[in-house]
């Protein structure tokens, strides 16, 4: 074999499974061994990858090893399982295959046998592996929740599904609104966790007091307002995922306890002096640089390394040809049945604007541009005209979205460009409210559209901006 086939015996007669280890090692497997079938379970989810054979005996102390199989379907599905048993019976052998067994053997059975068996299982495997390679490099517009056929989106697609099963922490970078959070929820659900549940913090929308409580949870009493125990984010995800977003947002006092998190599997509530174990996949993201982050003294070099173990880095939407219009039309075609409106497909002229636009606010930007366009027009027919800027170059600046999908949101007012306006005379004839807004939307814009840097900015709370801008959302939708 031109690799190593990984191999887990299911043997609960160590003096056998020890046998049967020395055997396939001296055939140039790698194994590892379970003598029941709740640690083979544990195997399956801890592996650094997947096996490539399964030996499995049919009678475990905890269980028939045919129940296993039946109520483990990613063992037929991702592994070659040969069954092994003294049961010797058609009808267990019969019962065996229609399972998705690859092959049955009877004890005794001979050393030739066994390994001879076992390489060609773990050759069908591999080539089963090269098939399934084969068929995903062929082009998909749509993939676990994304749209989009461009080049640079089958890469993060294969990347994803690559990422999968590993136990490793995933970072996802990107641009605001290039769907960090989708690529974090299709890792999980393609995953061997997907059965967990998928939990998601983000850490710039939550004060610095409250975000150790929300991730580690406390317990009654641990502070002000800790009327009960909590169970944390990590708790939560414990046989799930993870996900934490904006994570440069992160204070570096609690980056040192994620650190910890990380390294050792434990946490430890608010308020506790006992540590608890978790089993969590982490996948965080971010829209800054965390090198210049890391560079800038804000963010700790030793978790940026644990953190960065699996980059995906999401291109953003002006990088991504013709899926802008397979977006605007699957955007278009949802919210359309939402309203209960009708509307003709795009035509060539919004075609045109679609492509010509750069969308710094990205996918987000898009979707709720294509849901004001279906609020406020009648059907069937759709203008992009009146919601797009004239010329093609983009506008100056995208306010990216809070966790309940927020998008850029209009201004009310023109925006302060450059140290010649008079800020007295920009302001005249408004009202407080409008102030207040040209200043946090100027804040957002300096910050490259970040709002936990608006926020620090003007020594507010990320939470603060977030609810302003939802407010303001929701007044544009009503105004529409």
């Amino acid at each position: 074999m031109s690799e190593s086939t990984y191999v887990l015996i299911i043997e609960d007669t160590v003096s056998l499974a020890l046998t049967f280890a020395g055997q396939l090692e001296a055939a140039g497997c790698t194994v590892e061994m379970a003598d029941s079938g709740a640690e083979a379970r544990q195997q399956l989810t801890r592996s650094p990858r997947p096996f490539d054979v399964i030996l499995l005996d049919l009678n475990l102390p905890d269980g028939d090893g045919l129940e296993l199989l039946e109520s483990t379907p990613q063992m037929a599905r991702d592994t070659s399982v040969v069954v092994i048993t003294a049961d010797g019976s058609i009808s267990r052998a019969i019962q065996a295959m229609r399972s998705g067994a690859y092959d049955f053997l009877v004890k005794p059975v001979a050393p030739e046998r066994l390994t001879t068996t076992v390489v060609r299982a773990g050759q069908h495997r591999m080539l089963e592996r090269e098939v399934q390679v084969a068929r995903r490099i062929k082009k998909r517009d749509r993939f676990q929740g994304f749209v989009g056929g461009s080049d640079a989106m089958q890469v993060v697609y294969r990347a994803i599904e690559n990422v999968a099963n590993s136990r490793a922490t995933v970072f996802v970078t990107g641009e605001s609104g290039t769907g960090k959070e989708v690529t974090a929820e299709a890792i999980h659900a393609i995953s061997q966790r997907s059965k967990g549940r998928f939990v998601a913090i983000n850490c710039g929308a939550i004060p610095e007091n409250l975000l150790e409580s929300e991730l580690f949870g406390h317990v009654k009493g641990a502070f002000t307002g800790a009327l009960d125990n909590r169970v944390g984010a990590a708790k939560e995800a414990d046989g799930g995922t993870l996900f934490l977003d904006e994570i440069c947002e992160m204070e570096l006092k609690l980056q040192v306890k994620l650190l910890r998190f990380l390294q050792t599997g434990m946490i430890q509530r608010v308020g506790s002096c006992r540590p608890e174990a978790v089993n969590v996949r982490v996948v965080c993201a971010t829209n800054r640089d965390p090198a210049a982050e890391v560079q800038a003294g804000r963010f700790r070099e030793d978790l940026f390394y644990r953190l960065s173990v699996l980059p995906i880095e999401l291109p953003p939407l002006r990088e991504r040809g013709d899926d802008v219009v397979l977006l605007a039309q699957a955007f278009l075609d949802r919210f359309a049945a939402e309203e209960g409106k009708a509307f003709d497909p795009l035509d060539a002229a919004a075609v045109d604007q679609l492509r010509r636009y750069a969308w710094p606010g990205n996918v987000r930007e898009l979707q709720n541009t294509m849901r004001r366009a279906v609020v406020m027009n009648p059907g069937p027919a759709l203008s992009l005209a009146p919601l797009l800027p004239r010329e093609a170059s983009p506008v100056p600046q995208a306010t990216p979205a809070s966790p309940g999908g927020l998008g850029a949101v209009p201004s009310a007012a023109p925006p302060l460009d450059g140290p010649s306006v008079d800020p007295e005379a920009a302001f005249d004839g408004m009202t407080l409210a409008q102030i207040e807004r040209r200043v946090i939307e100027r804040a957002i814009s300096l910050n490259h559209g970040s709002v936990p840097g608006a926020a620090r900015a003007l020594a507010v709370s990320p939470s603060t901006l977030y609810r302003k801008l939802e407010r303001w959302s929701s007044e544009a939708t009503v105004d529409g």
